[in-house]
């Protein structure tokens, strides 16, 4: 499973002109599922991205975790995160989990995520989604579940 993290001020998601999920400040979730995953993958990630220490304390140092600042979370399906690109100039999605596989685990990684109370959206699954964001910082890090250890 992988995740593009990044830091914003402000970020929505719209379906068809429809505003289907709206945060401020806190992290966008770009959420990219492989064939091979499993729900350890995405409980990895979820504990992994709620204490990461991306927000700045009162020095400004990066030293707070989106918990420590009450946060706000929009999380976005993107199978193209899985994309192979090692041949060619064309990307291949083979990899990507299809839909029956990739959608109960996407929503066990939106669930998992709203159990740490703090505010979670999301976009539709498999929809033609407009993401709209505030970059802060800018932050942004890419984690993989596949090159934990």
């Amino acid at each position: 499973m992988k995740a593009v993290i990044q830091r914003v001020s402000h970020a929505d998601v719209k379906v068809e002109g429809k505003t289907e999920g709206e945060i401020s400040n806190g992290l966008l979730l770009l959420i990219g599922i492989d064939e091979e995953d499993e729900t350890a993958d995405a409980d990895w990630l979820v504990q992994k991205i709620l204490n990461l220490r991306i927000f700045g304390d009162e020095e400004g140092k990066l030293n707070l975790s989106i918990l420590d600042i009450s946060g706000e979370i929009l999380c976005i399906s993107q199978f193209t995160l899985i994309a192979d690109y090692k041949k060619g100039n064309r990307p291949s999605f083979i990899k990507a989990a299809k839909p029956d596989k990739a959608v109960p685990l996407f929503e066990y990684f939106k669930t998992a995520v709203s159990k740490s109370g703090l505010k979670t959206e999301s976009g539709i699954f498999g929809a033609d989604m407009k993401v709209s964001l505030l970059n802060d910082g800018p932050v942004t890090i890419v984690m993989d579940s596949k090159t934990k250890m």
